[in-house]
């Protein structure tokens, strides 16, 4: 007799906000249910009526779950007898294991150390670093550079590809046993649509498929680091990339990053690799000028050393012109370059690749064989024709629309409610600021502050190997939240900092500073043309004219200009401008001392400062 279907309700939970349809859902219940001998060999299931009866949901989805078990030779019918679990059931293992359970003697205590613990190579530690919460999707704010928000998934051009590549035809290829060589389709796609965008030619030996970039520059530690090999590596740089040298037994040097990416000079003679991430330096997201890639590649022939390229967000050159990669100017074969398909791709495609003369990569390859194996074919044949179908470049168009946008937005919220200033400046692009806060913000505090605050930042003392490297710098990225958010954000991050009464102070150091009342304030603002700077470090001017009206151009060429008009309400000076600040109605007190000019808070600690220009009225097309 079967028991009543309402006996079995808590083995069909149907989850209405579930992404898999209800008819996977119930399929999923069934086999999990026979898996665990729930559902013996034999055992008679409920009717689709019934079952769909007790569940709320229509006969028919039950009957199609049932018909796509019993097509897989799950289930079977009987004629007027119903639906039943075939005799055989899951496959039973031929001998019968003792498993371990909570009353067998011979199972280890909880806190024990296992034997094999002991032959552990202690070289080998943990990454230590900042761990971004499993989470961070539940975060209203996640400030989390390479963590994409699901939105910039291209998922109709990748299903669209991956059907392709499960064509009859496309499995007879890939699923080849080929010795380990990679997809040639992917193989042609890379070398003819991707690499030359960096200015590189290579033929189809000198190109390695591997499992995302990190697996790359994994693969050349390994042939070309060993014990006493001098290393030099970006500062700041990656935790895990300096704890993967270091496994091999490299002896590092850490080479300062500035402006203008890794600086160039006899601190590099003694080296025998030198590592560089140019297009976007990791962390900082500065560009290595071109005169440094020059110098660099004369330096790597005068002192006989390697270059290991990590071409990190090549694709993010948004804002100018991308610079060439170091392997295309490199004459003598020195550059060992790694890259990798958009990072938006990597949670569930994961493909990477080196360049690199023919006998590296043959060596790669053995060793990368020797550990993964070949990236997974049928992903390679998808990428290819994801490639090869313009869905590639037609994603990469939308995420440099949406992260230049993003990317903006962020650097205007900087500005407008200065929390801390930027760092060093991404000019070309990127997706992150590098941002240093107050001299006394203790950033481990801030972190776990702007958390409760659902605000994710990622501390920067995790990226410097230094000493004395800054305490109070973090990093912002803008690939993991929508650009509505962003504002807010940081308008929040703001409050978070000042709560840790970190905000910057008055120069004399004697708490609040007096201000001017309304009368000084119309006599001594009045036509004044003040020097600023933003809070990203481009040089900003306003001219205060007598009539009201405000003028301001920022930028070294003063590329960006606005209008806007200022009063006096009480004792305070108020602005706004058109575009500039979001448009807001922003009030101040305002303290002068000889030439500087402080805009001070409603309890007269400094906000912003300015200098008196006593050039008034400089520029030509406006006049007084």
């Amino acid at each position: 007799m079967v028991r009543s279907v309402k006996t079995y309700a808590p083995l069909f939970r149907i989850d209405a906000q579930s992404a898999l349809s209800l008819q996977e859902q119930i399929r999923r219940r069934v086999i999990a249910a026979i898996a665990a001998n729930i559902f013996p060999p034999g055992h008679k299931l409920p009717s689709s009526r019934t079952l769909a009866k007790d569940l709320g949901l229509s006969r028919n989805t039950v009957f199609l779950a049932y018909q796509s078990l019993i097509a897989d030779g799950h289930l079977e019918t009987r004629e007027r007898s119903g639906v039943f679990v075939t005799r055989t059931g899951f496959q039973a293992p031929r001998h019968k294991f003792r498993v371990a359970g909570s009353n067998d003697k011979n199972q280890a205590p909880e806190n024990s150390v296992s034997q094999a613990s002991r032959f552990l190579r202690r070289e080998i530690s943990p990454h230590a670093g900042y761990q971004c919460p499993p989470d961070w999707q539940k975060y209203k704010y996640p400030f989390i550079e390479g963590r994409y928000d699901k939105s910039l998934f291209p998922i109709t051009g990748w299903r669209e590809a991956s059907r392709l590549a499960l064509g009859v035809s496309e499995v007879e290829q890939w699923s080849l046993d080929n010795g380990e060589v990679d997809d040639a389709a992917l193989i042609e796609e890379i070398r003819t649509k991707l690499l030359p965008r960096r200015g590189i030619t290579a033929r189809a030996d000198e190109l390695l498929i591997t499992v995302g970039e990190q697996q790359a520059l994994f693969l050349a530690a390994h042939l070309f680091v060993q014990k006493k090999t001098r290393v030099a590596v970006e500062e700041p740089c990656p935790l895990g990339f300096r704890q993967l040298l270091q496994m091999r037994k490299g002896t590092l040097h850490h080479q300062i990053v500035d402006d203008n990416g890794i600086v160039v000079d006899d601190q590099l003679d003694a080296c025998d690799l030198v590592c560089v991430s140019p297009s976007r330096q990791r962390p900082t997201g500065v560009t290595l000028s071109m005169a440094r890639r020059t110098a660099l590649l004369e330096k790597a022939e005068q002192q006989d050393f390697l270059i290991l390229e990590d071409d990190f967000e090549c694709e993010m050159n948004y804002l100018d012109d991308a610079l060439p990669a170091l392997y295309s100017l490199d004459r003598q074969r020195r550059v060992i370059y790694v890259a990798s398909l958009s990072k938006v791709l990597a949670p569930g495609v994961r493909l990477g690749f080196m360049v690199a003369p023919a006998d590296v990569i043959v060596r790669a390859r053995k060793l990368r064989d020797l550990t993964t194996r070949r990236p997974s074919p049928n992903n390679q044949r998808a990428a290819a024709f994801f490639l090869a179908l313009g869905h590639y470049d037609t994603m990469l168009r939308r995420l440099s629309e949406v992260f230049e946008e993003r990317l903006i937005a962020l650097r205007d919220a900087l500005n407008h409610y200065r929390p801390a200033s930027i760092a060093i400046a991404p000019v070309k692009g990127g997706t992150t600021y590098w941002v240093r806060g107050p001299d006394n913000l203790d950033v481990s505090l801030l972190v776990r502050a702007a958390e409760a605050e659902g605000i994710l930042i990622e501390p920067a003392d995790d990226w410097f190997a230094l000493p004395d490297g800054p305490k109070n710098m973090f990093r912002l990225g803008v690939t993991s939240l929508p650009v509505n958010a962003i504002r807010d954000g940081i308008a929040r991050l703001s409050q978070v900092i000042k709560s840790l009464g970190a905000p910057g102070q008055p120069p004399s150091g004697k708490g609040a500073l007096p201000w001017l009342d309304a009368a000084a304030l119309k006599q001594r603002m009045s036509g004044l043309t003040l020097l600023n700077k933003t809070v990203y470090g481009d040089p900003c001017t306003i001219i205060l004219h007598p009539d009201g009206r405000m003028t301001g151009r920022s930028g070294y060429a003063g590329e960006e200009q606005d209008e806007g008009k200022w009063w006096i309400e009480e004792d305070k000076w108020v602005r706004q401008w058109r575009d500039w600040a979001f448009g807001e109605v922003m009030k101040f007190h305002v303290h002068i001392q000889g030439d500087t000019l402080l805009w001070l808070n409603h309890e007269g600690h400094e906000v912003d400062r300015a200098i008196i220009s006593h050039s008034a009225y400089n520029w030509p097309h406006i006049k007084p």
